[in-house]
């Protein structure tokens, strides 16, 4: 199966003044970038979803073949209800979730997570000095467990019970818990 990644970009980015996605970092749009570091680390497919009309006209990686978008009607039902609409969109293994406000995580990373998920069939989550961060990734059988899970929770409540499972890899990468919520979070890990 196919390695997938589902990224959460339906965000109003209020904290950051708005048009969050498309602020420019390293010279090209914070999406572009998470989009890059997952397609240079290995994803065979992504699917973005995103907001009721937003405008990501600006962002080039959209136009990949691998990349795909779909809307969440009602993003203010929160993260979870993305991550719910990305897994009904698309299907594979492993699946890593990353949200698009996470510019800074290597491609490196991303691949040694996809392995480790891969090699260890459980949750993944990379941690960075013993605090845990994304992508999180989990095997492709837990996808329905997603889907059918309380559209008001979260992914962690979701995978409960795997969770008990999971793998914690430690990771070399700042990145993994450096999103971005205000201007100020642009300055690199």
């Amino acid at each position: 199966m196919p390695s997938v990644a589902i990224v959460p970009a339906a965000g109003k980015g209020e904290r950051f003044g708005g048009a969050k996605l498309t602020a420019p970092v390293g010279g090209e749009t914070m999406l572009d970038r998470t989009l890059a570091s997952l397609l240079d680390g290995g994803v065979d497919r992504v699917v973005v979803v995103i907001a009721p009309a937003a405008d990501l006209s600006r962002v080039s990686r959209l136009s990949d073949s691998r990349v795909s978008t779909i809307v969440n009607d009602d993003p203010s039902r929160g993260m979870f209800s993305s991550i719910q609409a990305g897994a009904a969109a698309i299907a594979g293994h492993p699946i890593l979730v990353l949200p698009g406000d996470m510019p800074f995580v290597s491609s490196r990373t991303i691949r040694d997570v996809l392995h480790a998920c891969s090699e260890h069939q459980r949750v993944v989550i990379p941690t960075h000095h013993g605090k845990g961060g994304h992508p999180l990734a989990f095997p492709g059988v837990l996808r329905e467990q997603v889907l059918h899970a309380a559209p008001t929770g979260t992914l962690k409540d979701a995978l409960s019970s795997a969770l008990a499972l999971r793998y914690e890899m430690p990771a070399g990468d700042a990145g993994v818990l450096h999103d971005v919520d205000v201007q100020a979070d642009l300055d690199r890990p």
